[in-house]
């Protein structure tokens, strides 16, 4: 097939099975845009700003366990690019990158909108190509998505010169990928499999503490397998959220700063701590010294760089957590001693009676936990729901009221805590899961940093629901002043009404509502899921409201606040 080089980047997408890829156009990628105008079977997404486009395309990801394509010119196109690749970096999310590049001839000249984006980014993402042969165009892709999608998932680059789009090849798509270096682990070892199953069932305490990895893995079934195998309670990071049912009996939470004190101490208090695919985050530690003190470590990824990297791994397993969890399960089940584990999960059952999620319900204003609580409520039971996030005290109680129970239902930035996440990422996993309700929680401060992709959700028909939890604030930043910055409030007021965020929806073309009282929150909220089109919900919450429990940044996990009533502090 005769063609030039952005054709090939096409007829590649398709070979890979790419159905939706999310971009911008500008002039060193225009050949790549012209390819799509004379026909391709891949839908493209115009999003407002590259930035986007990039969490869109981490939105999809997350959503479909497949490779994310986002699209942009050279320059600054390429640079917006820049925090969805990092975030995706941090949360091991595949995204294949394709970026327009100037001119072969005008590489290294500063030439208008020239960048040198591949070196912007080497600390970011798992590999980047700088294509200066046609010829290589289709097995620089055909490697971009091999390595994007095996091993630990991450970002890809591919920059492709302006001039290298134009040129003609005969395009033909290989079959297999040649990669000499890039040998990811296939198996676990299985002596040390082994002794990780002799050491669950030696404990008294033990917990499985669960990170993002489980969900790239795919292996959630073989998690609950091993779970409801050995009776292990459960406890699941931010980035794992969703990859456990977490109305399962045997699932205790989430750990770390703002996590219930029953799943901290559950964490803290156990003999043994089995870590999948979770990386010992410092939101989870705390100090780290402090961390399980007593727990043995058996430690299960497919990274061998995060084995002991933040404590060491009495246990090491590195391999793909599928087969590895599935063959744990096995040994399990032939060592365990049935009930062994019946009075640990009766103690944690204990702490979480003793120390419920609370807040101070009273005031004249609406509670931002009510908030999520209603949301709860509403989609209880159904089966199509997908939250997206954005980051801040927003996110942490979505974290702590919204119960998941079906994979890749909730999605969010981690490792980065990116701003402006949640919007574009909730129109991905719309792209990625059509038939679903996806459900943005954003904050006031993020909405305001990608509130422009309500338009690309409207035009695109990608319909999604963002409920503002809208406290006036940069919220969480206010928190931190209050507690530990001696109240001095510093360039953190955002108020609630400027912008009127219903109106703004509606100069979208999007359903707007506005909500001031308890009364009225219900009823706003179910029409805004049920009407089929995109809608924000601007929830005025009291901004005197602060995340509990909270561990201080810095301080042991068991030197959790539990609670502090802010609002009748203030009131009194």
């Amino acid at each position: 097939m005769r063609g030039n080089g952005a054709d090939a980047i096409l007829r590649s997408l398709e070979a890979e099975g790419v159905d939706i890829a999310f971009g911008l156009p500008g002039g060193a990628i225009l050949p790549l845009y012209d390819a799509f105008a004379r026909g391709t079977t891949v839908r493209h997404v115009l999003a407002r700003h590259e930035q986007g486009a990039g969490h869109m395309a981490e939105g999809y990801a997350r959503a479909s366990g497949r490779a994310g394509v986002a699209i942009a010119t050279s320059g600054p196109g390429a640079t917006n690019l820049v925090t969805p690749i990092a975030d995706a970096w941090m949360d091991s999310t595949p995204l294949v990158c394709i970026t327009g590049q100037v001119r072969r001839h005008l590489i290294g000249s500063d030439a208008f909108q020239e960048c040198d984006i591949t070196g912007i980014t080497i600390p970011i993402v798992k590999h980047s190509w700088l294509v200066q042969d046609v010829e290589e165009l289709p097995h620089v892709i055909k490697a971009a998505f091999h390595v994007a999608r095996t091993g630990r998932c991450g970002p890809v680059l591919v920059d492709v010169p302006r001039d290298i789009q134009e040129a003609e090849l005969d395009f033909s798509y290989p079959e297999t990928v040649s990669l000499p270096g890039w040998k990811p682990p296939r198996r676990g070892h299985e002596r040390q499999i082994l002794a990780a199953a002799n050491a669950i069932a030696a404990a008294e305490r033990p917990i499985l503490y669960v990170g993002g990895g489980v969900l790239n893995a795919d292996a959630t079934e073989e998690l609950r397998a091993l779970a409801e195998t050995a009776r292990l309670p459960v406890v699941t990071t931010l980035m794992a959220k969703s990859g456990f049912p977490e109305t399962h009996e045997l699932h205790v939470g989430w750990p770390g700063m703002h996590g219930p004190k029953w799943s901290n101490w559950a964490l803290n208090k156990a003999d043994l701590l089995v870590a999948v695919g979770s990386r010992f985050d410092d939101r989870v530690t705390g100090k780290v010294s402090a961390f399980a003190p007593g727990a043995t470590v058996v430690h299960l990824d497919i990274d061998a760089a995060e084995i002991s990297k933040i404590r060491h791994a009495d246990v090491p397993v590195v391999g793909p957590l599928k087969p590895i969890l599935a063959r744990l399960t096995q040994l399990v089940r032939e060592s365990m001693q049935p009930g062994r584990t019946e009075p640990w999960l009766r103690q944690i059952a204990e702490w979480k009676d003793q120390f419920p999620l609370r807040y101070n319900p009273e005031g004249d204003m609406l509670k931002p936990q009510l908030v999520l609580e209603t949301l709860q409520e509403l989609t209880a039971g159904r089966d199509d729901v997908v939250w997206t996030t954005g980051v801040g005290q927003h996110q942490m109680w979505a974290m702590q009221y919204l119960l998941c129970d079906r994979p890749r239902s909730f999605i969010t930035s981690g490792g980065l805590g990116t701003m402006g996440y949640g919007i574009p990422a909730a129109i991905g996993a719309k792209a990625a899961r059509p038939d679903a309700t996806v459900v943005c929680v954003d904050g006031d401060g993020c909405f305001q940093m990608t509130q422009q992709e309500l338009a690309t959700s409207v035009l695109e028909d990608l319909p999604i629901v963002v409920v503002i939890v809208n406290n006036g604030y940069l919220g969480m930043v206010r928190q931190w002043q209050d507690m530990f910055f001696e109240e001095r409030f510093s360039q953190i007021n955002l108020t609630h009404t400027v912008p009127d965020y219903a109106a703004l929806a509606r100069a979208y073309g999007a359903a707007g509502f506005t909500v001031e009282s308890a009364d009225d929150l219900e009823g706003a909220l179910a029409e805004a899921i049920a009407c089929g089109r995109t809608a924000v919900v601007d929830a005025r919450v009291d901004p005197r409201e602060h995340c509990f429990p909270m561990i201080p940044a810095g301080a042991a996990a068991l030197d959790l606040v539990e609670f502090q009533d802010t609002v009748a502090e203030v009131t009194t």
